[in-house]
């Protein structure tokens, strides 16, 4: 069930906000702090890098591949936990308070870190001994940081390959379970950074070889709150001026009890992540959401689907109504616009078809729309037209289930392929589905996957059927929310679909 996004926080929005006092006082402390901090940091980075090379010098790919030991482990690992401490303390944080106590290596193989803040939360890791960790594997051909991953031996991955990610997972589930031949590890389970307000849903990744976690968690100061950097908001530059501006910075490290999952969770990692999660979240005193970061969207997980807390169609009306288009004007426009697709016209056009497509008086305003939808200066008009038409309620259900099916049936033979029903989703709710064979199984379930079993999916089943009911049936800017946060209040339409359109309007007046 989709959860009331009124009483849950947005973790992927962060601001810091500053009293005048509190701005004038980071000024006047920046100035001198920040510099001065940054170049003394940056020189216990510079001071660990040849003392991180030296550790694997001389050694041969196959014992690279194995735990360091002797020399090169009592004697390097000391000093890089001491420079690493220093780099944090010339940052501003002065002390650390830890409370609990760390699990040896056999008790707690993993280490789960959360809530996942920024770069600074790399402060754990001198704490915790400079246990290995996972990294994106283009970060090894970074200057310093290459080296230090090299030191850690961390677990490298690429994102954008799958054999990557096998092999990543096989590498942690051997470390994991080698029952203390490798050291343990840290995982920060959310795998991207929030505002710490919510616990976002964990990835399974250190979960998936079913060993005992212990659970540790970062409390940073409420006021002012200067560690988070986020999808929106402070930028890592301003995380950073402000930490640094400050006299100080507190930090509070927590050691949970070690968690060891029952025979149910080492046979579902899913599940184990989710216990855990929620276990973590009450000691923070946050709610555990299902909220995840997917590609370049934040979304959250109905079955299978991907549903952004920001839907790139409400963004797309505020642009539109900030250009001056009333509701009826931009009904006209998708209107318009649907026209030209069922004559034949291509569906891709670059942002100065864009522009005249949407009768707008500049580019940057469609330039924008395309960065909603896309990565380059192009974008798909069936999403704009579908997704903006579902949010404003324009069509009713039928018509626009109808629209939808004819552009995706890509056969012209009456029948959603999984390919089909993935784009016309995709379209739908504004953003790429990726993982859609739950619902098609769903779909083909009830016969053939024609337009009327279609329909009454969205109409009916008890997961699917929230798309419409209460996903698009809510509006952020209908109720004052600027975020576009849908809040999952249900607001009644005569098209059975939504009716922030005209509330949108009204704000812009």
């Amino acid at each position: 069930m989709l959860k009331s996004r009124g009483q849950t926080p947005h973790p992927f929005v962060h601001e810091v906000p500053l009293t005048a006092a509190q701005r004038i006082q980071g000024l006047v402390l920046g100035v001198v702090l920040f510099p001065v901090r940054c170049l003394l940091s940056a020189l216990c980075f510079l001071l660990m890098w040849p003392i991180a090379r030296l550790r694997l010098a001389g050694l041969s790919e196959a014992q690279r591949a194995e735990p360091v030991r002797g020399w090169r482990r009592w004697l390097l690992q000391p000093i890089m936990i001491f420079l690493s401490r220093a780099a944090f303390f010339c940052l501003g944080f002065l002390w650390v308070r830890v409370r609990g106590r760390r699990a040896g290596l056999r008790a707690a193989p993993v280490l789960a870190v959360a809530p996942h803040s920024g770069f600074l939360d790399m402060l754990v890791l001198p704490l915790t001994g400079l246990p290995a960790v996972v990294s994106r594997s283009e970060n090894a051909r970074l200057p310093v940081i290459g080296a230090l991953l090299e030191f850690n031996q961390a677990v490298l991955v690429s994102r954008k390959d799958p054999e990557s990610r096998k092999k990543c997972v096989s590498q942690i589930c051997e470390r994991v379970t080698s029952d203390g031949h490798w050291p343990q590890m840290l995982m920060f389970p959310e795998g991207t950074t929030t505002n710490g307000r919510a616990l976002i849903k964990f990835k399974p990744g250190a979960f998936l070889a079913g060993v005992p976690v212990q659970p540790v968690l970062l409390h940073y100061p409420r006021e002012p709150d200067t560690v988070r950097w986020t999808w929106k908001g402070v930028s890592w530059l301003g995380s950073l001026w402000h930490t640094t501006s400050q006299l100080y910075t507190s930090v509070t490290v927590e050691f949970l009890p070690v968690y060891t999952p029952s025979q149910e969770e080492k046979g579902n990692p899913d599940l184990y992540a989710e216990n855990v999660q929620k276990l973590m979240a009450t000691a923070l005193g946050v709610p555990a959401t299902d909220y995840v970061m997917e590609g370049r969207f934040p979304v959250q997980k109905l079955g299978n689907l991907s549903l952004p807390l920001e839907p790139p169609a409400q963004e797309t009306l505020r642009l539109l109504h900030k250009h001056g288009l009333s509701s009826t004007q931009v009904e006209a426009v998708m209107n318009s616009m649907i026209d030209s697709c069922h004559s034949g016209q291509s569906a891709m056009v670059t942002a100065d078809h864009l522009t005249a497509l949407l009768g707008l008086k500049d580019r940057k305003t469609a330039l924008n729309i395309c960065s909603l939808y896309s990565k380059d200066e192009t974008v798909d008009v069936r999403q704009v037209c579908l997704s903006v038409s579902a949010v404003c309620g324009f069509r009713s259900l039928e018509s626009l289930i109808h629209t939808a099916f004819t552009w995706y049936d890509t056969d012209r033979d009456g029948l959603l392929s999984a390919d089909d029903l993935s784009g016309l989703m995709g379209a739908l709710v504004g953003i790429p589905q990726y993982d859609i064979g739950e619902m098609y199984c769903e779909l083909t379930s009830r016969g053939r996957p024609t337009e009327a079993s279609l329909q009454d999916v969205l109409m009916t089943h008890p997961v699917y059927g929230k798309v419409l009911t209460e996903y698009l049936h809510s509006s952020g800017l209908a109720d004052g929310n600027p975020s576009g946060v849908p809040n999952g209040k249900a607001i009644g339409n005569n098209n059975g679909i939504y009716s922030g359109c005209g509330a949108t309007d009204r704000k812009s007046d």
